[in-house]
């Protein structure tokens, strides 16, 4: 009988682990929505820029690779003080978001194939190291547009 009991005491820990297990592991990984996407009207014919936010409600970061898009070639630039530089990636932090916007990290549009009107959208792919491509439809506002008061 002690025996039995020992088994069954062993088994329940067992599983009880393994379930601890399993919801670490399902939280480890990445999980990635994006939303406030938009296309400021270019105001010129070649060049356009392009803001986001990236969430990761995942226990694990995640990082953003490249972008494509039809519109044209798209580049991830970083700012850091004045300096605007092109970077090969940026991280998506474990319970964080990666935030693009205008004076900071920006989604930069070359040799544009059409310069998007305001009303338009502009469909863009993002590409992670971890997760699957991501498509987002940025829609072309007003080239004045501000995200905090919508206009």
């Amino acid at each position: 009988m002690k025996r039995i009991v020992l088994t069954a005491t062993a088994m329940v820990g067992t599983l009880a682990l393994a379930g601890c297990g399993g919801s670490a592991s399902a939280d480890s990984e990445p999980e990635l929505s994006v939303g406030a996407a938009y296309m400021p009207q270019p105001v010129s014919a070649s060049m356009a820029a392009g803001f986001l936010t990236i969430d990761n409600k995942g226990g694990t970061t995640d990082e953003l690779t490249s972008v494509t898009s039809d519109a044209g070639e798209v580049t991830v630039h970083e700012t850091v003080g004045s300096s605007m530089q092109e970077v090969a990636s940026l991280d998506v932090p474990a319970h964080g978001q990666l935030v693009f916007e205008s004076g900071a990290n920006h989604l930069m549009f070359e040799k544009l194939k059409r310069k998007p009107k305001q009303g338009e959208t502009v469909s863009v792919e993002l590409h992670f190291a971890e997760s699957g491509p991501i498509t987002v439809e940025m829609p072309v506002k007003s080239a004045t547009y501000n995200p905090k008061t919508g206009r």
